[in-house]
């Protein structure tokens, strides 16, 4: 994997962490299939139970493409009379937010800066977003004649609402971390210099705990905003079935009864 990705599992936790701070974490061609590849593996390995991803420095999360490299790739294009710059939303940023999104463990995005574009996508992808006092997010599409990508067409309404979301889409600006508060973009804003340490811990604590059951709790939350209540009601029960047959179902049960704690085996 590229150092401008790294890749780290301990004790359940997987930690993805975008190691471009010089370029405000900025997504090259590298960078992106480090992303996708740690995601997917990430997804595929069954002792990840947790994934936190973060960013190294303090000035940004991710600012969405490269735009120094996007240049290049689009003069290429108009010399060639291609149009393979484009490709990498369909070749990258589809299979990082697919993977982030559908994988059946928890994502925590610790969110140290500035999260535009494809970072502010990438974000939203999480399930639980910790972030930075300092940091702030923007949709940043419309200011380069873009339209949404990574995910955000689909996720920021379903967070903040549709007129709401229009709004942030046609009209960019930077929406700081209390206002992301405000809007329910951020779940938790936290001093900057407390943000790896909060983030990792919210992280820990869901590599620990039961993962059957967030895996289903994920999907239940997935399919119900896509489907009737009827629909929904049918799918909880499967889903329930599923968590219900779990060892660390078990293992709750007892320990409630004991008056203990539980310690999950993820299975």
């Amino acid at each position: 994997m590229a150092d401008s990705v790294l890749y780290e599992v301990t004790d359940g936790l997987a930690t993805i962490t975008i190691n471009r701070p010089d370029a405000m974490n900025a997504m090259n061609t590298e960078t992106k299939v480090a992303l996708r590849d740690a995601a997917l593996a990430a997804a595929a390995d069954p002792a990840v139970r947790a994934v936190l991803l973060t960013a190294a420095g303090n000035r940004a999360f991710c600012v969405g493409q490269d735009l120094k490299e996007h240049v290049g790739f689009l003069a290429a294009d108009r010399e060639s009379g291609s149009s393979l710059t484009m490709s990498t939303v369909s070749e990258h940023y589809n299979p990082i937010v697919r993977a982030l999104t559908q994988m059946p463990k928890p994502v925590v995005a610790g969110v140290n800066g500035v999260a535009a574009g494809a970072g502010f996508g990438f974000a939203l992808a999480a399930d639980f977003r910790v972030v930075a006092d300092t940091a702030s997010f923007n949709t940043s599409f419309a200011g380069v004649a873009l339209t949404a990508d990574s995910g955000v067409s689909w996720t920021l309404p379903r967070l903040i609402g549709g007129s709401r979301a229009a709004d942030l889409l046609l009209f960019p600006r930077s929406v700081k971390a209390q206002e992301a508060l405000d809007l329910g973009i951020a779940n938790r804003v936290v001093p900057s210099e407390q943000l790896a340490e909060e983030a990792a811990s919210v992280a820990r604590r869901l590599a620990q705990g039961p993962t059957v059951a967030y895996a289903a709790l994920k999907e239940s939350l997935a399919y119900g905003a896509a489907h009737s209540l009827s629909e929904a009601l049918d799918h909880e029960d499967v889903l329930q079935s599923r968590a219900g047959a779990s060892e660390d179902h078990g293992i709750a049960v007892a320990a409630f009864l004991a008056k203990e704690a539980p310690r999950y085996l993820g299975r």
